[in-house]
This record gives C-alpha cells, sequence and structure tokens, in this order.
C-alpha cells in the first residue's frame, strides 16, 4: 500500500475540521441566513475584464513547502495592496492548520475591497472542498468562486460540488495537475480550469505542467495557471501557453511592496487609475 500523501494528510484533517463545524452549526442554520449573504460577481466574466492576463493575488499565511509566510498578517490590508496594484481577483487560503487561514480571513478580505464597488476583485474561497457544507461557509463569508480540486474527489463529488457551487450562484476554479484530472474537468464542462504547476501529493513544483496540459483545455475555457509564478517573465511564458490568468501567491506575499508587485506582473508600468501611491 502506498504511503499517504500530502494530500491525502489534509483531506482526512479537512473532513474532521468540517465534521466538527456541522456540529457546532448545522447546515440548515447556514441555509436560513443565506438571503443575508453578500452579493456575488461573476468571477470568469471579472476575470475576462483584464484580458489579455488577468492576476489572481493570493493571501496566504503559511504553506506545508515553506511553513510560515506571513503568520500575524491582515488579510483586509493584504487584499487591498492588491486591488490598488491592479488584481482582477483575490484568492484567500482558508485551511487553518497547514495555511494558517480562516474563513474571518475571507470575510476581512470581501469587506476591505467592497468600497471598491462592482469593479472590486472577485473573491476566491482556496480550500480543501470536499462538502456542500464549506460551499454554504464561502457564500457567506463572501466569496464569488471556490477551489474544487479534482485530485481532492472522486467523480461523483466532483459533479455535485460543482452544481451545488452554481446553484448557490458562485464559480467553481477547477484545479487539475494532470491530463486524466483535465479529461474529468473538460467532461464536468467547466469554464473556468486552473492547471496547478504544484503536484499537490508531494507539493513540487514543475512550470512545464501548464505547458503540457493547456492544449488540452476545452475551446472557450478560461485557463489560469497556478503556482511557482514569481516573475512578469512567468506570466509572459503562461499566457503564450495560452493561459488568460495566472494565480500567484508566494512572491507577492513577500513583496515589499505588493501592489507594486502585482503592477509588475501585470506588465503595467504605472499604477492603476485611483490607485494609492
Amino acid at each position: 500500500m502506498a504511503s499517504p500523501t500530502i494530500l491525502d494528510a489534509i483531506l482526512a484533517r479537512r473532513r474532521e475540521d468540517v465534521a466538527a463545524a456541522k456540529a457546532a452549526e448545522p447546515a440548515s442554520a447556514l441555509e436560513a441566513r443565506l438571503p443575508g449573504a453578500p452579493p456575488v460577481i461573476d468571477f470568469v466574466a471579472r476575470l475576462r475584464c483584464d484580458a489579455p492576463l488577468a492576476i489572481i493575488a493570493e493571501v496566504k499565511r503559511a504553506s506545508p513547502s515553506r511553513g510560515d509566510i506571513a503568520p500575524g498578517l491582515d488579510a483586509a490590508e493584504q487584499a487591498l495592496r492588491y486591488a490598488r496594484g491592479g488584481a482582477s481577483a483575490i484568492s484567500i487560503l482558508t485551511e487553518p492548520t497547514w495555511f494558517k487561514g480562516t474563513l474571518a480571513d475571507m470575510a476581512a478580505a470581501r469587506a476591505a475591497v467592497e468600497e471598491l464597488g462592482p469593479a472590486r476583485p472577485a473573491i476566491l474561497r482556496k480550500d480543501f472542498i470536499i462538502d456542500d457544507y464549506q460551499l454554504l461557509e464561502a457564500r457567506l463569508h463572501g466569496a464569488d468562486a471556490v477551489l474544487l480540486i479534482v485530485a481532492a474527489l472522486d467523480d461523483e463529488a466532483l459533479v455535485r460540488l460543482y452544481r451545488a457551487t452554481r446553484d448557490l450562484g458562485m464559480h467553481a476554479l477547477v484545479e487539475v495537475n494532470d491530463a486524466d484530472e483535465m479529461a474529468r474537468a473538460v467532461a464536468l464542462g467547466a469554464p473556468l480550469i486552473g492547471i496547478n504547476n504544484r503536484d499537490l501529493r508531494s507539493f513540487t513544483v514543475d512550470l512545464a505542467t501548464t505547458d503540457r496540459l493547456a492544449s488540452l483545455a476545452p475551446p472557450g475555457a478560461l485557463l489560469a495557471a497556478l503556482s511557482g509564478i514569481s516573475s512578469r517573465a512567468d506570466v509572459e511564458r503562461f499566457q503564450a501557453a495560452g493561459a488568460s490568468a495566472v494565480l500567484v501567491g508566494e512572491s507577492l506575499m513577500l513583496a515589499p511592496d505588493p501592489a507594486a508587485k502585482v503592477r509588475e506582473l501585470r506588465g503595467a508600468a504605472e499604477s492603476t487609475p485611483g490607485s494609492a501611491p
């Protein structure tokens, strides 16, 4: 029998976390609160507004591969920095054990960018989604989209969660890491597919993953490259491969000026209109 992977360990813990959350507040209670949930914007349309290449900027306190990155981070302030740099979307890690994220981080980030109006960056809940309950949490805490990791879900769960996400008015960023997973995303009919250059089983990064898989994406789908992106050259590489968006985490989290780093990745020499210095 193969040894458990990092992904296996994370998913086992997330199942425990979800069970505890349900015991504290059942799904029926979350459903009753849905009429008061923040309004969503169309995640895919928001990314397309910044064609040819949109930046999804990530708020990430820690990771299994790096350990602590910014454990004391103010998620709301970081979200505003990204918005000022011209980020199209903001990805919030909400997994608490390895990434030290919380749903409160996502709610704070959403509240912070709300003042920007309809042109605000869209909000992505980046987590290991395994249960419909997490979709309700995401919707109530201000997400416009959620991450669905093909490697973490069997076909039945993937289809169920994808449909439930759409029923709640959100989009799903469907993440793949190999050709078989891409085929499953294509069969799902997903309009938004993320190619993760990081293999979540080992957490190793291979930038050639996007190069290999991009041509397998269906025509018309918006393709995003995820992980290992740190420079404008990386952005141009993945744009040339067919990506219309890139998700950037650690290099933005470690940047002295995150807004300036977003502008650098976008290829924008000057700040965006209305941005703060």
